[in-house]
C-alpha cells in the first residue's frame, strides 16, 4: 500500500515538471518505491528507467540542451574533434564509419552528443535520482515500444544498432534545429562497448529535431517523485542491496570515492 504525497509536496514537482505526469507517491524507503512501481507497471513490458538527481533537469540530452542553435552545432561538431584526439589513446579505436560507437564513446566520456542514459534497472535509475541530496529528485519511467510506435506505427520496437544501422546514422547526422514536426526521439540498444555501461544496463534514447522528450503521445513516460528528505535513506537501503558506486562505476577513483563515503569523509558527492 503506497502513500501519496501531501499537497505541500506534490506542489513542490507540480512547479517544475511540464513534461509528463507525476505519480502521486511519496517514496520514503526501498520498500516503498518497488511498490510504487509494482503499481505503476501492470504487464510485463519492457521498461527503461532514468534518474534525475534534480527534478528541474529535462529529458533533452546534453548536445541539445543549448538555447540557441548555433551553441547545439558547436556542441554537435565535437565529436570531430574528439575522434582526432581519441584516436591514440584508445587502444582499440572504433573505425571511422562506426559513428554509433563513436557517440557512445564520446558520452562515456562526457562530451555532447544526442544521446540520453536510461537503464533497464529501476534500482540504478533510483541510485542517481538519490544524488545531490539538497535538490528534490525524480524517477522517470518509460516503455520504449511505446515511444517508438509513434515513429514506427506498424513494427513498433527497440532500434538495432545493426539491423537499423541506417536510420541511427540518419539521426546522428541531423542538425541543430529545433522542428516541431520533426523526428520523434526513438528508443535503441546500445553497442556494450563499456564495462560501465553494462554494469548500469545501460540504453539510450536517440533524439532527433525534437529535443527534448515529453509524454505527448507516450502514455507510459511518467515521473516519481524523490523527495530530498528521503535520498539519504534510500541511499542507504540501495548500498544494502549492493546499489552503489562501487558495484555501478569500474573505475579505480569511483573505488576511492565510495570508500571515502564509507568512511564519513566530507567531499564524496
Amino acid at each position: 500500500m503506497t502513500t501519496a504525497l501531501s499537497s505541500a509536496e506534490l506542489n513542490r514537482f507540480r512547479k517544475h515538471l511540464t513534461s509528463c505526469p507525476i505519480l502521486n507517491v511519496r517514496v520514503d524507503s526501498l520498500s516503498e518505491f518497488m511498490a510504487a512501481i509494482s503499481s505503476a507497471i501492470t504487464t510485463n513490458d519492457m521498461f527503461w528507467f532514468r534518474g534525475h538527481a534534480d527534478l528541474s533537469w529535462k529529458l533533452t540530452p546534453s548536445a541539445l540542451r543549448y538555447a540557441e542553435p548555433a551553441q547545439r552545432a558547436r556542441a554537435l561538431k565535437l565529436i570531430a574533434e574528439f575522434k582526432r584526439i581519441a584516436e591514440i589513446k584508445l587502444p582499440r579505436p572504433p573505425r571511422p564509419d562506426e559513428e554509433l560507437m563513436w557517440a557512445q564513446l564520446a558520452q562515456h566520456y562526457g562530451l555532447p552528443t544526442r544521446l540520453l542514459d536510461w537503464t533497464e534497472s529501476a534500482t540504478v535509475a533510483l541510485y542517481f535520482s538519490c544524488l545531490k541530496p539538497d535538490q528534490d529528485g525524480l524517477m522517470i519511467m518509460l516503455n520504449p515500444i511505446d515511444l517508438n510506435r509513434l515513429s514506427y506505427p506498424k513494427l513498433p520496437r527497440i532500434l538495432d544498432p545493426q539491423a537499423d544501422r541506417e536510420i541511427i546514422l540518419a539521426y546522428l547526422r541531423l542538425g541543430p534545429n529545433e522542428k516541431k514536426n520533426g523526428r520523434f526521439p526513438v528508443a535503441m540498444n546500445p553497442v556494450w562497448n563499456s564495462e560501465r555501461l553494462m554494469l548500469q544496463r545501460g540504453v539510450f534514447t536517440l533524439h532527433g529535431s525534437r529535443l527534448t522528450l515529453t509524454g505527448k503521445g507516450v502514455p507510459s513516460l511518467v515521473a516519481l517523485p524523490i523527495l530530498r528528505e528521503y535520498k539519504e535513506r534510500l541511499r542507504a537501503e540501495l548500498q544494502r542491496v549492493g546499489v552503489d558506486e562501487l558495484t555501478l562505476f569500474p573505475e579505480l577513483e569511483h573505488s576511492c570515492l565510495h570508500l571515502k563515503r564509507r568512511a564519513g569523509l566530507k567531499g564524496w558527492d
